[in-house]
């Protein structure tokens, strides 16, 4: 199938190699234009590591043009950071055709944001947004061109909006990661399996020491241990009760069976936590009030959840707490702004009429 991908980051260049690994014809956009003549003189290749081995692959296309990077394909993948998503969807907007589909791994809800961007450009395409719980690889770039996967996701909980076109985004979706993908309903409840605001902001703020006494501190290694496993733990008890308040049902994902050997299996299978901490690639320097665990998962990610319980009926202290706490290192005021119902335009919306939004579109 022919698949456009959106960015220059780890997940975009997993993404790329990946699909044109398996035969599919790949398309990359970035905005960066020498990175991408660099790209294009390097002869438009990615090489791939993984457990496999070494695999050298060629793209379709590297281009600094959407428009002719989105042509005429079905799946537009999109795993930019979501600070970066209102640019992104902002030129997207008026391209978008009939059928296409925007999948976002993961997104903060923001499958709304493109939604939102298509209809503010008059784009009465019928295209389909989605998001799911986690970027669909472990992944960290070795050098501009070259990329290593850790680990490909097992079970992508996919939503989509709007929900009335959940068979056709699926079945597109599905196409590019095979058994991986299954329905969890709306691209609420999708946004509402994001791993990163449950995973990242504990681990950064109870080893912000040293993260900033040591180079390269392993956050996911050393950074943890049993007490902030049980943090991590209770914070994830507030997502999901606020996804059962809003009527959405299990599986929940939750993040303990990343770390579990047995019971059921999470988004990245058994035995992924303990190969992210072998490769030894998330040793690497974090700067607390730069990197996009604070600025993607801490501020926007956990605003959006106190945000959504707020209209559930949820309280969510701990959310609440590292949104304060993230905020004080940073000397912002987290509390204020961030992504939330409000600042998505739909804060004035019933559950009800929130609900049937996202089942039938604008």
């Amino acid at each position: 199938m022919k698949i456009a991908v959106l960015g220059g980051g780890n997940g975009s260049f997993a993404a790329a190699g990946d699909f044109a690994l398996s035969g599919h014809e790949v398309r990359l956009w970035r905005r960066d234009a020498d990175q991408v003549a660099a790209h294009r003189a390097a002869g438009s290749r990615i090489l791939v590591k993984d457990h496999n081995g070494r695999h050298d692959v060629k793209l379709a296309l590297v281009t600094t043009d959407i428009a002719d990077a989105v042509e005429g394909t079905e799946l537009i993948l999109c795993p930019a950071p979501a600070f970066a998503q209102s640019n992104i969807a902002r030129l997207l907007a008026p391209h978008l055709r009939d059928g296409q589909v925007v999948f976002l791994p993961p997104a903060t809800f923001g499958s709304m944001i493109f939604a939102q961007a298509a209809r503010d450009a008059g784009n009465n395409a019928k295209a389909s947004f989605a998001e799911t719980g986690t970027l669909p690889w472990l992944t960290r770039k070795h050098g501009p061109f070259e990329v290593a996967i850790t680990i490909r996701a097992k079970r992508l909980p996919v939503g989509v909006f709007p929900l009335e076109q959940a068979p056709h985004a699926l079945a597109v979706i599905g196409r590019a990661f095979l058994d991986a993908i299954e329905t969890c309903g709306d691209a609420l409840s999708g946004a509402l399996m994001n791993a990163g605001p449950i995973i990242h902001p504990p681990l950064i703020v109870m080893n912000a020491g040293p993260i900033e006494h040591f180079e390269r501190w392993d956050i996911h290694k050393e950074g943890t241990q049993a007490a902030i496993r049980r943090v991590t733990d209770a914070l994830d008890a507030e997502r999901i009760a606020v996804r059962e308040a809003l009527g959405y049902g299990a599986p929940h994902f939750p993040l303990a069976h990343h770390y579990a050997r047995e019971g059921e299996i999470w988004m990245y299978g058994r035995g992924s936590h303990d190969r992210l901490t072998d490769s030894g690639d998330w040793r690497e320097r974090i700067v607390l009030t730069e990197h996009r665990y604070m600025r993607e998962d801490l501020r926007l990610g956990l605003s959006l959840l106190v945000s959504v319980a707020g209209l559930a009926g949820v309280d969510t202290p701990l959310a609440k707490a590292f949104l304060s706490i993230g905020g004080a290192v940073c000397g912002e005021d987290f509390a204020r702004g961030g992504r939330t119902l409000q600042t998505l335009g739909l804060g004035e919306l019933s559950k009800a009429e929130l609900q049937t939004l996202l089942r039938n579109g604008f």
